[in-house]
């Protein structure tokens, strides 16, 4: 049997004694996974394993910080990679505003805005796009995904203040959040509304992709793909490529460009083993 995971849907039995067991997982609608983290001292070499982390997901909320920890757009692109892959419902919440002083954050809105993602800016500290958060997240299931510090479990309690969930501190000495939640939870907030507090993370590769496939999920590359002489193109290296052709002309923009050759190296790599 398969092993359940936060968001199944399940038919359990319950003991006397309050203890449990469950029978049968029912059919997902969908999962979001990614490869599991290599094991420490274990070296680069085997096949790196699927680790799921939720199932029965409507949205895929992204959160990010402008700084403490700093915007990270590479780890971003591979969060929506793997949302993309699991035809999930696409949120990108860009948090702390309050420290962005020179405006960037504008600018990585208007980007990601106009590939065809819905795009928040929010502030704990200014109480700024967290109730346009919440309305977006109004019954539907939410997986809530970033790296340590961004502020997940922060912006989670300013919506939904009875969660009253642990929030901690970016170490002055590395710029890196400190890990607050230590495991994926599915929480009821209203009537028929969900989320999935997940823990924080340094890295992820989206698993199960293949290179020919991965331009499928950067949603811009679609508007030229048709275009280029193979239909097996990976838009790195073959002749006549449409997409790259694309980049050149400042007509997709050359951060997300990287970001796809970032992650079809990792798929390279691992085609390698």
């Amino acid at each position: 049997m398969d092993i359940a995971t936060v968001g199944d849907l399940v038919e359990y039995e319950m003991n006397q004694d309050g203890t449990g067991v469950i029978n049968k997982i029912l059919p997902r609608k969908n999962y979001i996974s990614r490869k599991a983290p290599r094991i420490k001292g274990a070296g680069n070499r085997g096949e790196r394993l699927e680790q799921i982390v939720g199932a029965n997901i409507d949205n895929l909320i992204i959160v990010s910080s402008y700084k403490s920890p700093n915007f990270n757009n590479r780890l971003i692109d591979r969060l929506i990679v793997a949302g993309e892959s699991s035809h999930l419902n696409i949120i990108i919440v860009i948090n702390k505003i309050d420290l962005d002083l020179s405006h960037t954050s504008e600018e990585w809105n208007k980007l990601y805005s106009k590939i065809g993602y819905q795009v928040f800016e929010t502030s704990i500290v200014e109480q700024k796009g967290i109730d346009a958060l919440k309305n977006s997240m109004n019954g539907k299931v939410n997986l809530i995904w970033g790296q340590s510090g961004v502020g997940k479990s922060s912006l989670l309690n300013a919506m939904y203040p009875s969660l009253k969930l642990k929030t901690g501190n970016v170490s002055e000495s590395t710029s890196k959040g400190k890990h607050t939640t230590v495991t994926s939870v599915l929480k009821k907030v209203d009537e028929k509304t969900f989320v999935v507090d997940t823990p924080g993370m340094r890295e992820i590769d989206p698993y199960g992709i293949r290179k020919e496939d991965l331009g499928h999920y950067f949603k811009e590359f679609s508007l030229y793909s048709d275009k280029c002489r193979f239909n097996t193109c990976t838009h790195y290296h073959e002749p006549d490529c449409a997409v790259v052709s694309a980049v050149e002309n400042d007509f997709i923009n050359g951060d997300r460009y990287q970001s796809y050759l970032n992650i079809l190296v990792t798929i390279e790599d691992d085609m390698n083993f």
